[in-house]
């Protein structure tokens, strides 16, 4: 049990963005102590609350100024005490502890030492009419505001940045920002609760990363600590098996959280899209944004690919003039902060392109903003294309030249971009059972794995109730540059039913295996996941209107895989899976139309599916195609 906590705590607070281990980055705790001196101030914001702020200055500051660079966190900006010092400064504390800058950490309102209550994803108040209208934009100005008022010796320059949760508190401070803050770098921010952040994806709950996350971090505090509460203990490490164990939903909520977990219950509360989501999806308020803004992310994340993609979407769309850039690489949750980025699971990717992003990007762009450097000459779309494996520029994303397509699904498995000819009916279909639903990774694991985002799916391909579609060999690349969007026509015989679709790269048989190969594994037809994501079928019509299916009724199903770059060798196959489980990392659906936080195991029932793939009912996917380079 001790090494699952560990493992969690882990996986937790770096996912988090919270303290990065001294081996991987940084010069540790004594150099820090030697080079900078650690202030903690209760700063005061408009209403009267304070909250806990950490500040590091450079000791060599005579005739000096530097700028801040700031983040804020939910998860803890420990170690607490002015002589208890961080192993770590900065977003990439190899380069910018010996350059110089003030480091401001801040407990979030409600978290830790700060005063307040604490509120996940606090709503954005537009029009605030007194002191008391409070959100984290005004927590980021006024602590801004009193930073470069108290602080010396800044520059008046402030830049913000965070992963994760820290991330949309960096989107929320980008937000009628404080003139000093000059540079924002929202990291895998979450954007959207509801549509494809963290809990849900297109309506479909993520029950693992929700169950794990909140079971420790979910629970309230009494007052003011420095304390993390105690992880949960699961007792097993087969995540498969104890979520199969726990029931459903009702069985859940009465069995584990729902005494003491406050906002799982708004979760079992809200089931569809409504004012509650609507309010915390902090992207629709990125307006007239000032602050030069560099959004990162990960193609692998599984949990804010989502939130980086749509903050630097709506930033370009609701404030033109500003300079906005997004930056993607091969990375899962963070890792472009915490690791070398050379490989995630068994996948390579020929170069640490951490390294680079944080070497030639981040570090560039904050010096240009904060510093005065001379221009990073950084390019609207700064983006790292598997499969070749190489950085890439974009003056726009997604590129122009990059033309829109559809990859069709035929008889006997085959997938092309030639459309069915067939003018009757014509269907695959299989059997999806809730009681043996398909698992999202083909081995024995508890939480959320980093590397199930591009782990091999021939687990699932041999599975009864996954259809699979792909590709003759490929004689030449084909290189897809921008959203991908599954386009179903599909029935089920119950009410209600999730479908998934995955995007898989199949390896040629003559695929080397790793040098060396201590994980032993099989390379040679593998099948890489390239992107994958779910809907509730009962949100195939309205987000906010869920609606059930007529049993037997064709209808078409259609939602966003995200975006992807990423080209398939000649000699590869391209492939799609369809199914209608991906557990334990979807709970499961019923296949009955009803409110699932609301239903019991009883009801759970067995259902057969049917995908289509003739005129008129054309079932595939939309990818954008770029021209052979």
């Amino acid at each position: 049990m001790l090494l699952l906590r560990m493992v969690f705590l882990a996986v937790l607070f770096v996912g988090g963005g919270l303290l990065l281990p001294s081996s991987l980055n940084g010069q540790g705790v004594e150099y820090i102590r030697e080079h900078y001196t650690k202030y903690e101030y209760m700063v005061p914001m408009r209403d009267g609350v304070r909250l806990y702020t950490a500040v590091y200055v450079p000791k060599e500051r005579e005739g000096k100024t530097f700028p801040i660079l700031y983040t804020r966190t939910p998860y803890s900006c420990a170690p607490y005490g002015a002589d208890n010092y961080r192993p770590s400064l900065g977003p990439a504390p190899e380069i910018y502890e010996k350059e110089g800058f003030i480091f401001v950490y801040q407990d979030v309102r409600g978290r830790f030492q700060s005063e307040g209550d604490f509120m996940h994803v606090r709503p954005y108040i537009p029009n605030k009419l007194s002191k008391t209208d409070v959100d984290e934009t005004s927590d980021v100005y006024d602590t801004i505001d009193w930073l470069v008022k108290n602080v010396d010796p800044n520059n008046g320059k402030v830049g913000q940045y965070g992963i994760s949760y820290p991330g949309f508190y960096t989107a929320a401070g980008m937000i009628d920002a404080h003139p000093a803050l000059v540079a924002s770098s929202p990291q895998a921010p979450v954007a959207d609760w509801f549509m494809g952040d963290d809990w849900h994806h297109n309506g479909a709950f993520m029950l693992q990363h929700a169950f794990r996350f909140l079971s420790s971090f979910g629970k309230p505090r009494k007052e003011p600590t420095t304390k993390r509460a105690e992880p949960f203990d699961f007792g097993t490490a087969d995540g498969y098996k104890f979520y199969l164990n726990m029931g459903g939903m009702p069985e859940a909520n009465a069995k584990y959280l729902k005494s003491e977990i406050p906002f799982w219950n708004e979760l079992m509360e809200q089931e569809s899209l409504n004012g509650y989501w609507k309010a915390r999806a902090i992207a629709t308020h990125l307006k007239a944004i000032r602050p030069a803004v560099l959004s990162v992310g990960g193609w692998f994340d599984a949990e804010n690919l989502y939130g980086v993609l749509d903050v630097y979407r709506k930033t370009e769309a609701q404030s033109p003039s500003g300079a906005n850039m997004l930056v993607m690489g091969p990375w899962d949750h963070g890792q472009w902060a915490r690791e070398d980025g050379e490989k995630l699971g068994d996948v390579t990717f020929g170069s640490k392109t951490s390294v680079y992003y944080r070497k030639n990007i981040e570090f560039p762009f904050f010096m240009q903003h904060l510093k005065g450097a001379k221009d990073a000459a950084l390019p609207e779309a700064y983006l790292f294309e598997t499969g070749k494996n190489e950085w890439r520029k974009y003056s726009q994303w997604p590129p122009a030249e990059a033309k829109p397509r559809k990859l069709y699904f035929h008889s006997g498995g085959m997938l092309s971009f030639d459309p069915p000819s067939q003018a009757t009916q014509a269907f695959d279909e299989y059997i999806s059972d809730p009681a043996r639903p398909v698992p999202h990774i083909g081995k024995v694991q508890l939480h959320l794995t980093k590397e199930h985002m591009v782990a091999d799916q021939r687990f699932a391909a041999t599975r009864p109730d996954v259809l699979v579609y792909q590709t003759e060999v490929l004689e030449e690349d084909v290189t897809l540059a921008g959203p991908i969007t599954a386009d179903l026509f599909v029935s089920t015989t119950g009410t209600d039913s999730d479908w998934v679709v995955k995007v898989v790269d199949v390896y040629p048989e003559d695929y080397p295996n790793p040098n060396p190969n201590p994980t032993e594994v099989e390379m040679k037809g593998y099948q890489q996941l390239v992107r994958g994501n779910v809907i509730r079928g009962k949100f195939r019509k309205s987000f906010e209107k869920p609606e059930p299916f007529v049993p037997g009724k064709a209808e078409p199903v259609k939602f966003e895989l995200h975006d992807a770059l990423h080209t398939f060798r000649r000699g590869h196959r391209i492939m799609v899976q369809v199914q209608s489980s991906w557990f334990p990392m979807i709970n499961r659906n019923p296949q009955k139309f009803g409110n699932i936080f609301n239903m019991s195991e009883s009801e759970y029932q067995k259902a057969t599916q049917r995908v289509y793939r003739q005129k008129g009912m054309e079932s595939g996917i939309l990818v954008r195609v770029e021209s052979n380079k």
